[in-house]
């Protein structure tokens, strides 16, 4: 049972889905697995949750089908708030114009229903990842400029900081990758 984040750093989840049942599966799974999940039955409700406090979620699941606003008006919304926030948009009507209409938006990712909770954990597997990577980068990036801002750092410690963040990334992408190919086993 993987954790998604440390006990200091829960990954927020905002569950969007107006079946009770699928709702309710997911926000139980996601406090299983150490996240924090909260829940909204409509578009609106999730509109207004997310307007409400913007920097409070990392991840929102939504339904595409949804009363009050669809998955791609909270996803418009959402983008429109906090663009940090990753936005996965669940339907039981797939097409490709949705899936496309939605990744043009902003969603990070397109499930359709009926999904495994294995799917739901490698994705927020993935977003742990990625977000780890982006803080990794950022405290890089910092690390480089204040070397470079220093002038008894010469170019050699730029490309060790180089060096070391490319090594990061490519771990990043395997363990991605080998969480991939269990899913799909």
């Amino acid at each position: 049972m993987p954790a998604y984040e440390t006990a200091e750093n829960p990954l927020e989840v905002l569950v969007v889905d107006d079946e009770p049942e699928v709702r309710d599966l997911l926000v139980e799974h996601l406090r299983v697995r150490g996240c924090r999940a909260g829940a909204a039955a409509d578009g609106r409700a999730a509109i207004a949750a997310v307007e409400r406090a913007p920097s409070r979620y990392d991840v929102v699941l939504t339904d595409l089908h949804l009363p009050g606003a669809d998955g791609l008006e909270v996803l418009k919304c959402v983008r429109a708030v906090n663009v940090a926030i990753y936005v996965v948009i669940i339907t039981g009507y797939a097409s490709l114009d949705s899936a496309i209409q939605a990744v043009r938006l902003g969603a990070y990712d397109y499930l359709t229903k009926p999904f495994s909770l294995g799917q739901i954990d490698v994705l927020l597997a993935r977003v742990r990842d990625r977000r780890l990577l982006e803080d990794e980068n950022r405290r890089l990036h910092r690390q480089a400029d204040e070397r470079s801002a220093d002038p008894a750092h010469p170019a050699q410690d730029r490309l060790a900081v180089i060096e070391e963040r490319l090594g990061s990334i490519e771990r990043t992408l395997q363990a991605m990758a080998a969480d991939l190919a269990r899913v799909r086993r």
